[in-house]
């Protein structure tokens, strides 16, 4: 019979805790659940009033793997929605990760956490922009930091503060907090600076899509902007071979990174970085730091 606990007066039934997730590692559901309720308080503010996508892997990241952004059948009633229009002709429901119990619920589903750039209230205006740097190889996390510390310099020259983290998986994630702007602006203005890197360095960027132009150098992908698209969010485990978390960086880090190990972070490290750096996304959340995109975008 499933253990049930209750998390903020909630009663959750949570479903094989000691069922081995990640075999590399021998981490096992319990382990993920008790990551994700001591990260809570990062996870919380940076999902806050964001419609939550989730990459469900319930059999670990080698077996079943699919991704919905609907209301997941079965869902509480005390698990908050939204409504989200959709390019269909009727809207859809989503979830709202906004307290500990929802999040240790969605966490029993064995999820990778997505957000888009926008929040409920403003659905297709963006509050945050995204660079998405993905290596082709036999290019690496390290070459994603050069294209990244030159990306830094641009968005500051724009007035942009830009953070970074590791996505998790191969590349590395720039966000800036920006003031609130139409998605197709955000996009535009994010392809506009793909292409200038791109220009800037030839031998090491691309910003087009196509998969035969992208080995040995950095895709950045633009798109995550969009309005429909979302990103992992800021301390999700990912769905690899070992349970790899998204991770806020600092800019040292990322300057003298020479191996991605260097920047490959498990979930039990997650917890003495925030005691050491605190959230490194923290200003993601700080309405002064948000500035306008320039009006050329």
């Amino acid at each position: 019979m499933s253990p049930i606990t209750v998390v903020e007066g909630r009663r959750l039934s949570l479903t094989r805790l000691d069922k081995v997730l990640y075999p590399e590692t021998g981490t096992t559901k319990g382990e993920v659940l008790h990551y994700v309720t001591t990260t809570a308080g990062a996870l919380l503010a940076h999902l806050h009033d964001r419609p939550v996508s989730f990459l469900r892997y319930p059999d670990g990241p080698d077996g079943e793997r699919f991704f919905t952004k609907n209301v997941p059948p079965g869902t509480p009633a005390w698990v908050k929605t939204c409504e989200v229009p959709s390019r269909s002709a009727q809207s859809r429901r989503q979830v709202l990760l906004q307290d500990l119990a929802s999040l240790v619920w969605a966490a029993n589903l064995v999820v990778e956490l997505h957000a888009p750039q926008w929040t409920r209230d403003t659905p297709g205006t963006a509050d945050r922009l995204v660079l998405d740097l993905d290596p082709g190889a036999p290019a690496t996390l390290v070459e994603c930091c050069a294209v990244a510390r030159w990306l830094r310099e641009r968005l500051a020259a724009d007035g942009l503060y830009a953070c970074a983290k590791t996505s998790g998986s191969k590349g590395l994630h720039l966000l800036a907090p920006i003031e609130p702007a139409p998605s197709d602006t955000t996009t535009a203005y994010a392809h506009a600076l793909a292409v200038e890197a791109a220009a800037a360095f030839p031998d090491l960027v691309t910003a087009r899509m196509r998969k035969d132009l992208r080995p040995g150098k950095v895709f950045l992908d633009y798109s995550q902007n969009a309005a429909a698209k979302t990103t992992a969010c800021a301390y999700t485990l990912r769905a690899r071979a070992t349970p790899t978390v998204s991770t806020p960086v600092t800019w040292d880090e990322v300057a003298t990174c020479t191996d991605p190990a260097q920047l490959t972070f498990l979930f039990d490290e997650i917890a003495g970085r925030r005691a050491r750096h605190g959230d490194l996304f923290a200003p993601l959340l700080n309405p002064n730091r948000a500035h306008p995109l320039p009006r050329t975008a």
